[in-house]
């Protein structure tokens, strides 16, 4: 949309939220019990709809029930009532409320779905994006064995894959690192702690041990709020630091840029709170000279689809995340799928909006619970 161009107000007539339980391809982790396997993922869809019935969809991963309360009873009312222009005027919405980043951000991508259907326009380009296509990668979490690991990453490999992330924490790190790198070794690594460390001795030297195999990055190695130990650890090593829990709003990001925390971003949508803090975050690190890639919260298709969206931003200059080989999803609720293939994953650019269409009938099937605010509200479903 150009400066000169009037803004028009749109107002949310309904707001359609259907709570979903969604099959595993994997359920549950090696260490679980079979019976204590999760067979499902709850995800919610939400669907607003403008006064003249154009649509636009938005996605909540892993949705507790406390969350699917607040999306139905506060958030979702809350913005029918809140008129916009433009979809970084939707948050106002929620000025008032206990702040759900991640109920927030399903329905803040709904409202940048729908503004960019209204347009005509690929919400890529909507988003200022300028590409065609991006590169993908993949997460490997903790394996049984190093074996076994070898396995997933030649799997991964076979599929495509250029960039693999892997897991990692004290007693699996340096060897983990080392079997994939021999495996493949000009395969782009790069390794999530996920806040396992600390600064004890015997941590220290493995992150010293990791700095020799030239990752891409070493992603999140201390506590969320400990930035101060992330800046000491950076001017120690080559290998760049990244963030990704440490950030859960813009002013993290300027404390972490300030504090020269780190060198590179894991952009996650959820935990941001929408496409609207997450592009202003793109923006902020690349500013900075971070490395930014777009992270995952497990997003079905419909939420893949806007992280695909935003990672065609310019300043994404790494892999963002996509689901492995083998999916996550026995059935996803959107066509055609959002995946990779040959480790790239195109960018639609020929539809407005998010590019592509939901399966509404699997919709209807997946759904436990939904709910319709606007003027006639009504609920059924029973939870599964």
């Amino acid at each position: 949309m150009s400066r000169t161009e009037p803004a028009t107000v749109t107002r949310i007539a309904t707001i359609a939220a259907s709570l979903l339980q969604l099959p595993l391809v994997h359920p549950g982790s090696r260490k679980e019990a079979a019976g204590q396997r999760p067979r499902f993922a709850q995800h919610a869809l939400v669907r607003v709809t403008d006064d003249s019935g154009m649509s636009g969809w938005g996605e909540v991963p892993g949705i507790s029930d406390d969350e699917w309360l607040a999306l139905v009873q506060d958030f979702a009312p809350a913005l029918v009532r809140h008129p916009w222009q433009r979809p970084t005027e939707a948050v106002r919405a929620w000025a008032d409320l206990p702040w759900r980043p991640r109920v927030a951000a399903g329905l803040d991508v709904a409202c940048w779905d729908l503004w960019s259907r209204q347009r005509g326009t690929p919400l890529a380009h909507t988003l200022g994006g300028d590409r065609t296509a991006i590169t993908a990668g993949v997460t490997l979490g903790r394996q049984s064995s190093l074996e076994s690991l070898v396995r997933e990453v030649n799997r991964q490999v076979g599929a495509g894959f250029r960039r693999i992330r892997l897991d990692i924490g004290p007693g699996w790190d340096v060897d983990v690192v080392r079997a994939a790198q021999q495996s493949h070794p000009f395969l782009v690594l790069q390794a999530n702690a996920g806040g396992r460390y600390t600064e004890a001795p015997e941590d220290l030297d493995r992150l010293r041990t990791l700095d020799e195999f030239g990752l891409v990055a070493i992603e999140q190695p201390f506590a969320d709020t400990d930035l101060a130990a992330h800046a000491r650890l950076r001017r120690e090593l080559r290998t760049p630091i990244a963030l990704n829990t440490s950030i859960a709003s813009l002013e993290d990001l300027d404390d972490a840029i300030r504090m020269e925390a780190a060198d590179a971003l894991n952009l996650r949508v959820a935990q941001l709170g929408g496409l609207t803090p997450a592009r202003r975050a793109h923006d902020r690190a690349a500013d900075a000279n971070w490395h930014v890639w777009c992270g995952s919260d497990g997003e079905c298709g419909l939420g893949r689809a806007a992280i695909v969206a935003l990672s065609a931003l310019p300043g994404i200059t790494l892999p963002s995340e996509m689901p492995g080989a083998g999916g996550r999803f026995i059935r996803d609720v959107v066509t055609p799928p959002v995946r990779a293939h040959d480790g790239l994953t195109p960018i639609p650019l020929t539809q407005p909006g998010l590019g592509h269409e939901v399966d509404e009938k699997a919709v209807r099937a997946l759904t436990a619970e939904s709910v319709s605010v606007g003027p006639r509200d009504r609920r059924h479903g029973l939870r599964a």
